[in-house]
């Protein structure tokens, strides 16, 4: 069993992966501006409440850690450094300590894949890409901190999220554009990252994911 730390686990998608790694029998913690409305109790759960942004409320979490996930997000359109400046903070406080192994989601629309159908690309460049563009070009700044660094990275950009029991099957695809990416329940994305928490063959690798 790992000891893993958890930064944005109060989202969707955080939630989920909190929830399955526990039961998958880990030590999980978590790092919240409001813990009081964290919803998930266990008794391997360590709950601190702190801010992203804000590295000394979060400086001595990372002894004995063996992975660090980010689940980190924008909850609005605004402008935001919450995914580039809160991973700089998280790999700034693991090099203190030689932790290496650091999990990230960035999203599939950040960039407009070669291989997408014109309607795809269409809406990827117009719609998602105009709707988020202060998130999407955070996270693009997000991958270059990742992928400057000397650690074990995986960059997961996946598709549009939905809620929904996990099914275990999807498909990936390792520094390639996945063709016809559609959608993608949260518990799933969870299941591939529970998963592959030690996997070598997606260190300093971007992976994408859909149905």
């Amino acid at each position: 069993m790992k000891n893993i730390i958890v930064f944005g686990a109060s989202g969707g998608t955080g939630l989920e992966v909190v929830a399955q790694l526990l039961e998958a029998g880990h030590h999980v913690t978590v790092l919240l501006r409001h813990p009081d409305k964290f919803s998930i109790r266990h008794e391997q759960l360590r709950i601190i409440q702190g801010d992203i942004l804000q590295p000394l409320t979060f400086e001595n979490l990372f002894f004995g850690v063996d992975v660090v996930i980010s689940c980190l997000g924008s909850r609005n359109r605004e402008p935001t450094t919450v995914y580039s400046e809160g991973v700089t903070n998280i790999l700034n406080e693991m090099q203190k300590v030689d932790v290496t192994r650091i999990i990230c989601l960035s999203a599939g629309g950040v960039v407009v894949p070669p291989n997408a159908t014109f309607i795809m690309k269409f809406v990827i460049k117009y719609i998602l890409q105009r709707l988020f563009k202060y998130s999407y070009a955070d996270m693009l700044k997000m991958e270059t901190v990742l992928k400057n660094s000397d650690l074990n990275w995986t960059v997961i950009r996946p598709p549009r999220l939905l809620n929904g029991d996990k099914t275990g099957i999807y498909r990936t695809i390792t520094n390639d554009y996945l063709p016809n990416m559609s959608s993608l329940k949260r518990a799933d994305l969870a299941h591939y990252i529970i998963h592959h928490l030690d996997d070598e063959k997606t260190f300093k690798n971007r992976v994408e994911i859909s149905y």
